[in-house]
C-alpha cells in the first residue's frame, strides 16, 4: 500500500509543479510581466510578416473609438513606449485584433494592464484601466470590450496607454494604425530580428512604395 501511495505521489507531483508554473497556456513570467519574449516566435526564421493587408473590416478595431491622441509614441527622448489616447473616464477599451489575453493585473506604473497576444505574434497592451473586464487565458475577438479607461498607475488623467510589441519589444503603433483617422493601415509589416532587437517596418512594393 505504501509503495502504491509513493508511486502516486511521484506521478502527481510533477503535474502539480507544472500547474503552478502555468496559467492556461502561459508561463508565470508571461502572466506577470509585460516585456516577455514569445516562445518560438523566431525559431524558424528571423523574419515574420504581419499581414494587415488581408484583414477585413471585422478583423480589427481602433482600441478607443472617438479618442484623441494626447501623447505620441517616443515622447521624452524616446522613453514613451506607446500612445496615450483620451476620451472620458470609464469609456470602453476594445481589443485591436482577435487573440488571447496573456496578462491582466495591476503592474507598476502601468496600473491595471491587459496584454493580448495575437496569432501573428503581435501583442497589444492596454493600461491605466479603471477596471479590467477579462482575465489571463480568455479568448477575445476584435472589438471586444477589454477594460474601462482610468488613471491607475502613473497617470495624471483618465486615458488609454496603448502599446504594440513583438517578442517583448515595443514599436510605434502608428505603423499599424492611422491614429487621426482611427483606421488600420492595410499593409504587410515585416518584423526582422537582429543582434540589436526587432526592426518593424512596412514591406515596400515593387515600385518602391508602401
Amino acid at each position: 500500500m505504501k509503495t502504491v501511495l509513493f508511486l502516486l505521489i511521484c506521478l502527481l507531483l510533477p503535474l502539480q509543479i507544472q500547474g503552478q508554473q502555468k496559467t492556461g497556456t502561459f508561463s508565470n513570467m508571461e502572466v506577470n510581466h509585460i516585456r516577455v519574449a514569445t516562445p518560438g516566435l523566431f525559431d524558424k526564421s528571423k523574419t515574420i510578416l504581419l499581414h494587415l493587408d488581408s484583414l477585413g473590416q471585422k478583423d480589427y478595431c481602433f482600441p478607443l473609438p472617438g479618442g484623441k491622441v494626447i501623447s505620441p509614441y517616443g515622447r521624452g527622448d524616446g522613453r514613451h513606449t506607446g500612445i496615450d489616447i483620451k476620451t472620458r473616464a470609464n469609456d470602453t477599451i476594445r481589443s485591436a485584433f482577435a487573440g488571447v489575453v496573456r496578462m491582466s493585473k495591476p503592474y507598476s506604473a502601468y496600473g491595471n494592464v491587459i496584454v493580448v497576444r495575437h496569432p501573428s505574434g503581435l501583442e497589444t497592451v492596454y493600461s491605466h484601466n479603471s477596471k479590467n473586464l477579462v482575465q489571463s487565458g480568455d479568448t477575445v475577438k476584435a472589438g471586444q470590450a477589454l477594460a474601462l479607461t482610468g488613471r491607475t498607475g502613473r497617470a495624471t488623467t483618465e486615458h488609454l496607454h496603448f502599446e504594440t510589441r513583438i517578442n517583448g519589444q515595443h514599436f510605434n503603433p502608428n505603423i499599424l494604425f492611422n491614429m487621426k483617422e482611427e483606421s488600420l493601415r492595410h499593409e504587410c509589416i515585416r518584423c526582422t530580428k537582429n543582434a540589436n532587437g526587432i526592426v518593424v517596418k512596412p514591406v515596400l512594393k515593387n515600385n518602391g512604395t508602401k
